[in-house]
């Protein structure tokens, strides 16, 4: 009956079925025909995960980072990103990648930061010489930064559906996320040197800039910090600092940079509560599925499978990262991660790996899935707002790929890497 609900769950994507109902499609099998499970189990399940309170994380973290957004918090901090590293080559490209360090911090969303800087960036660095192409490619791939640092969204989901701590997820995701700053800006770096992209400033900035642009951006700045410490601490859960962030957006827009009116709010509002939906149907959806998969005992089948091919835990977590990237690209994040973790993380756990470290790692390199063809969101949404061909996106973004997959190469060899600041903080 599973496979008979994965078949049913692909034909109605491919007939353009909303992804939720799609999910709840694929359960229907089971519990109509299943002795043990009545079509009521499955009811239980939709009015169950409404009721868990981890799970109010993700509306709060969505309408904080949309009233940051139109707070005016976003513009201070391209100027910050602009003063401390416009000077280097492919000076845009490189506030672009910084730009996504900070907003992670606010956001949380690949596909909105890679919106917001689209409109923000996209058109200067084209008109400064950048191909569309690799205007995209940066803009793309650096918002994988976003989707690692606190607040993900997505470490929320998957905390929420690996029964794992939150904070330290969320925590695990800040050194990987540095990483990822620093390899995307050697490359950008390199490729600007060829190419002939320009510095965005004539010279480095002095001490005195630093901190003017500092001082401007401090609120947005401080924000990630105040919720490490608040989990360092236990001052809030996840939940509790989703409500904090809340008030801090609001108290910032509102108080301290006096641009988010009455009229924004409303706006923010509207537009929060078409994403909460979405986001929230589409969790309530997967949930009679997620039973079904584990009932099916589907885990300790693929294990047995894995565990004729693969030697080693080593080899067996790398076969799982590698079918992640496959399944990246071919369905949405949130998707894959509600479908994929109770089937892969049992596995891994019992061969020894700690799910942090697997949390972060899938996440990143399902959130890489969105700039690739065919479904590729966020690679849809640069190139329809910078006007470029999929083609051309494809062959600039190319060596963008290869430097994230050998981040993530080095992430999945070095746990410690993941693991050493949650455990170190919150142990």
């Amino acid at each position: 009956m599973l496979l008979l609900g994965v078949v049913l769950f692909i034909l109605a994507v491919a007939l353009g079925m909303p992804i939720a109902f799609s999910l709840l499609l694929a359960s229907i099998p089971t519990f109509l025909t299943g002795e043990f499970m009545p079509p009521s189990i499955a009811a239980q399940k939709l009015v169950g995960v409404t009721q868990i309170y981890t799970l109010m994380a993700v509306p709060f973290f969505v309408m904080a980072g949309n009233i940051m957004s139109a707070s005016g918090i976003a513009g201070r901090l391209v100027t910050f990103s602009n003063v401390l590293v416009g000077w280097m080559a492919g000076g845009l490209a490189q506030v672009s990648i910084v730009l996504s360090l900070l907003m992670g911090g606010i956001s949380g969303s690949a596909v909105a930061d890679a919106a917001m800087q689209s409109r923000l960036l996209g058109e200067p660095m084209t008109r400064e010489g950048y191909s569309k192409g690799f205007a995209a490619g940066v803009i793309a791939y650096s918002a994988i930064i976003t989707a690692t640092i606190p607040p993900s969204i997505g470490l929320i989901v998957f905390g929420f559906i690996a029964n794992v701590s939150i904070g330290k997820l969320l925590l695990a995701g800040i050194v990987p996320g540095i990483i990822l700053t620093l390899a995307l800006m050697g490359y950008t770096t390199f490729a600007s040197r060829r190419a002939g992209y320009g510095a965005a400033r004539a010279e480095p900035p002095s001490f005195r800039e630093v901190v003017s642009a500092f001082r401007e951006a401090f609120w947005a700045l401080i924000f990630p910090v105040l919720l490490v410490v608040g989990f360092r601490f236990g001052f809030f859960t996840a939940t509790e600092a989703g409500a904090f962030a809340i008030f801090y957006a609001l108290f910032v827009g509102v108080v301290i940079y006096r641009e988010l009116s009455l009229t924004k709010v409303i706006e923010v509002m509207r537009n929060s509560l078409t994403d909460i939906g979405m986001i929230m149907l589409i969790i309530i959806m997967s949930a009679p599925l997620g039973h079904v998969i584990v009932l099916a005992d589907a885990p300790s089948a693929i294990e047995g499978l894995f565990g004729a091919i693969a030697a080693s835990p080593t080899a067996t977590l790398l076969l799982v990262l590698l079918f992640l990237i496959v399944a990246g690209t071919i369905m949405e994040a949130t998707v894959n991660v509600l479908l994929l973790t109770p089937l892969f993380l049992p596995i891994l756990v019992a061969q020894g790996h700690d799910p942090i470290h697997f949390g972060v790692l899938m996440i990143t390199i399902l959130t890489m899935g969105g700039n690739t063809p065919p479904i590729g969101v966020t690679m849809y949404t640069v190139c329809g707002m910078l006007k470029c061909s999929i083609m051309e996106y494809t062959r600039e973004s190319l060596p963008f790929l290869l430097v994230m997959l050998s981040v993530f190469l080095l992430l999945a060899l070095v746990p410690g890497l993941v693991t050493w600041l949650p455990s170190t903080l919150m142990n």
